[in-house]
């Protein structure tokens, strides 16, 4: 297995999932395979791991063991190839919402402002919309509302205009030809923070991403056993509300619903109130872990 990808929060991920050696479990976000290799170590003869990837590259890092499936699938299918493969209902599911180092790290993928690429962006390689494709295509209001919402940018009308202007002038294809195009919009001594922000939304965007963790989430709590652990590591507000918010709410608006007797409807309890971030060890050892939040939850029984 190829190491392109430092477990975060792997302790924690763990020790939230409550492993039984003869349970089935899933890790929805395969990627390297960090935790996945850590789970299966704990699982017995007739304990199952599946895991969900879309990723192309990551089929390099399955692990050859029997107990061990690699779904090359978005989890949002989660429900209906867990029902494929006579797994539900399972005791535990896992997902880290991260792009992988690896993903951040080939310049051909799109994903990093460091890097000189075409700008793509996509998990799933076959995919059609890419980040070029939304940023040439795209109308300026919807520009607008992608990078104010997804990327809480506080220029969002500006940057959306001065996107609409340079590509009547010629197409924006690469990661530096973009980063020329909109240079007077991005605030001196906040280059960083704002590429970042802005990354994000092309990225949520091209990925569709909030809406499939909706539909994850959802699934989730549909196959998952009585008292099954569901442990969920987010990077920034808009994915953690929505995990708070289902949670605690049982729903993504965090309008609770009552029934009769004023009990909130919802099929999942907080294990943790408090979210779990990383210690200053494993800050020091990785740095790209500095925006993760630990959320697990428990089905109610």
């Amino acid at each position: 297995m190829t190491e392109y990808h430092k477990p975060v929060l792997l302790n924690e991920c763990l020790e939230g999932l409550l492993l039984d050696p003869a349970g089935i479990y899933v890790d929805a976000t395969f990627g390297g395979g960090g935790h996945s290799a850590e789970i299966i170590k704990k699982l017995g003869e007739r304990g199952r791991l599946i895991a969900f990837d879309q990723d192309e590259d990551a089929v390099a890092n399955a692990i050859q063991n029997p107990r061990f499936t690699l779904v090359r699938q978005n989890f949002r299918y989660l429900k209906n190839f867990l029902k494929l493969h006579k797994a539900i209902p399972v005791d535990g599911i896992l997902a880290d919402l991260g792009v992988s180092s690896h993903q951040f790290d080939i310049p051909e993928r799109g994903f990093s402002t460091r890097f000189d690429a075409d700008l793509d962006m996509r998990m799933d390689q076959q995919g059609d919309k890419t980040a070029a494709s939304v940023l040439n295509e795209s109308t300026e209001k919807e520009l607008k509302e992608i990078f104010g919402f997804y990327g809480e940018v506080q220029n969002a009308g500006r940057l959306a205009r001065v996107i609409c202007e340079a590509r009547e002038i010629s197409p924006i294809h690469t990661v530096d030809e973009f980063k020329k195009a909109i240079a007077y919009c991005i605030p001196r001594g906040k280059e960083n923070q704002y590429l970042a922000q802005v990354f994000q939304a092309l990225r949520i965007e091209v990925n569709d991403e909030l809406t499939v963790l909706k539909e994850f989430l959802m699934q989730s709590a549909e196959v998952l056993k009585p008292n099954g652990r569901l442990v969920v590591i987010s990077y920034h507000s808009l994915e953690d509300r929505l995990v708070k918010n289902f949670i605690n709410k049982g729903n993504f608006e965090g309008e609770a619903q009552k029934d009769f007797f004023g009990n909130v409807i919802k099929p999942l309890d907080a294990i943790n109130r408090k979210i779990i971030i990383p210690q200053a060890e494993e800050l020091q050892q990785n740095n790209r872990a500095r925006s993760a939040r630990l959320r697990i939850a428990e089905k109610r029984a």
